[in-house]
C-alpha cells in the first residue's frame, strides 16, 4: 500500500520484498517468487549477484561521490568500455533514461543550430516512450502520459512506427529536421520491434540528409535482446545512443553515447549534472559489463528468450484471446485481445511477478542470468494464469 507520505504517483502491486537471490524474490510474508520483470529490465544480473555486490561494497568503502569538477578514473574506465562495445566516440553520464534522452535531444538541437537551423525538428514515433521530463514527454507518443502537462515542448514531428515512407515524405518538404529518435523495440509501446530493413533505411536516410540517427536503447540495450544493443541486429551504428536501466544493475545511471559530429557538438558549459558518472555508479556499471562478458549473458539471453517464446507458443496455441507472442531475446510481450491489468495480481498468487503495458500486453523482462529451468518455470506458472484470465467473461475481466 502506498505510504500517505508518498506523492500519489504510483499504484504499487500488493507485494513487498525483503531480499532477492538470482531470479528469485522473497516477500515480506515469506513467499518465494519468480521475478519475470527484473525491475523493468534493470536487474540483468538478477538480485544480489556476489561479484557485483563485492564491487559495490568495496567502492562504497573508498569513495562514493566527488562531482564532475574533477577527473573520475572509474568514470573514464566505464566510458572507454562502453564506447568500444558500441563503436561510439564518447559518452555523457547522467542518472536515468529520461536524462539520457534529454541529453540526446539537446545534442540534436545544438547540432541543428550549428548548421544554421533556427527551429530544429526531431522526428519521433507513434507509441514511443522516451521519458517524463518535459522534453522527453513531448517526444513520447502517449497522450495519456502527456495529458495535463501542456503546453508541451515543441520541435517534434510524429510519424507511424516502421513506416519509412512517412519519414521520406517529411524529408521532401521540411528543411528543419535535424534528427530521428526511435527505439528498436518499443518497450512501453507494447514490445513492438522495428523491421531490420526499416532500421537500415533509417540509417541510410539520416546519412543522406545529414540528420542524426538517435537510437533509444534505454530498455533494449545492455544485452536484453541477445546483443549488447538491439540495433546491432541490423548491423548499423547510430550517431547518438541513450542508455540506462540494465547498465548499473539497479544503481541509478544513464548514459548518452555519441559518434562523429554528434560527439563533437557539446563544449564545456553546454550540459552537465551533479551526480552523473560518480565513482560508485561507474564501478557498478563497469562491473556489470564485465560480469556479462565473463558469464556469457548475451548468448544466454538469446537462448533463454527462444526457449520461452517456443514454450509460450506451445502452451497458448489455439487459446482464444491470445493475439501474438513477440519480442527479441529476453524482451518479450504477449498481446491479448482485451485489457489485462488483472493478470498482475493473478500472477502474484501463482508466485510470479510480471507487468502489463499498453493495457493489453503482458511484458516479460526477466534477468539475463536465468537458466533453462527458470525460463520454463516462467511459462509453467504464467500460461495457466493467462488461460484462467481469458476464460472469464470479458465484462468481468475488463
Amino acid at each position: 500500500m502506498l505510504s500517505p507520505y508518498m506523492m500519489n504517483t504510483y499504484k504499487p502491486a500488493p507485494v513487498a520484498f525483503t531480499h532477492g537471490e538470482g531470479a528469485w524474490l522473497y516477500t515480506t510474508d515469506g513467499r518465494k517468487m519468480l521475478d519475470a520483470l527484473a525491475g523493468i529490465a534493470v536487474s540483468g544480473l538478477g538480485h544480489a549477484h556476489p561479484k557485483l555486490t563485492k564491487a559495490i561494497t568495496e567502492q562504497a568503502g573508498k569513495i562514493i561521490h566527488t562531482s564532475n569538477l574533477v577527473d573520475i578514473p572509474e568514470q573514464a574506465a566505464l566510458a572507454e568500455k562502453l564506447c568500444k562495445l558500441a563503436d561510439m566516440d564518447n559518452v555523457f553520464f547522467g542518472n536515468s533514461g529520461a536524462e539520457a534522452n534529454e541529453c540526446a535531444i539537446k545534442i540534436a538541437r545544438l547540432y541543428g543550430h550549428h548548421r544554421g537551423v533556427t527551429n530544429p525538428q526531431i522526428i519521433v514515433m507513434e507509441r514511443a516512450w522516451h521519458g517524463r521530463t518535459l522534453a522527453t514527454l513531448a517526444a513520447t507518443g502517449s497522450r495519456k502520459a502527456q495529458a495535463g502537462f501542456e503546453p508541451l515542448v515543441t520541435g517534434f514531428i510524429r510519424v507511424p512506427y516502421n513506416d519509412i515512407e512517412a519519414i521520406k515524405a517529411i524529408a521532401q518538404h521540411n528543411n528543419d529536421v535535424v534528427a530521428i529518435l526511435a527505439e528498436v523495440v518499443q518497450g512501453e509501446g507494447g514490445i513492438v520491434s522495428a523491421r531490420i530493413d526499416y532500421l537500415k533505411k533509417l540509417r541510410e536516410l539520416c546519412t543522406q540528409k545529414e540528420w542524426l540517427l538517435m537510437i533509444d536503447e534505454v530498455q533494449s540495450g545492455i544485452g536484453r535482446t541477445g546483443k549488447w544493443f538491439a540495433h546491432q541486429w541490423a548491423g548499423i551504428t547510430p550517431d547518438v545512443m541513450p542508455l540506462a536501466k540494465g547498465l548499473g544493475s539497479g544503481v541509478p545511471i544513464g548514459a548518452c553515447l555519441a559518434k562523429g559530429v554528434a560527439a563533437k557538438t557539446f563544449k564545456p558549459g553546454n550540459h552537465g549534472t551533479t551526480f552523473g558518472g560518480g565513482p560508485l555508479v561507474s564501478v557498478a556499471a563497469l562491473r556489470t559489463l564485465e560480469i556479462m562478458e565473463e558469464e556469457g549473458l548475451l548468448a544466454n539471453a538469446a537462448r533463454m528468450g527462444e526457449i520461452m517464446r517456443d514454450e509460450f507458443q506451445r502452451a497458448l496455441a489455439g487459446v482464444p484471446g491470445v493475439k501474438e507472442i513477440r519480442g527479441m531475446g529476453l524482451m518479450m510481450g504477449i498481446e491479448l485481445d482485451r485489457p489485462c491489468g488483472d493478470i498482475v495480481n493473478m500472477a502474484l498468487k501463482a508466485d510470479i511477478f510480471t507487468n502489463v503495458t499498453q493495457d493489453k500486453v503482458i511484458r516479460l523482462l526477466p534477468a539475463l542470468i536465468i537458466n533453462e529451468f527458470e525460463a520454463r518455470e516462467i511459462v509453467k506458472r504464467l500460461a495457466p494464469v493467462i488461460k484462467a484470465f481469458l476464460a472469464q467473461p470479458q465484462q468481468a475481466a475488463a
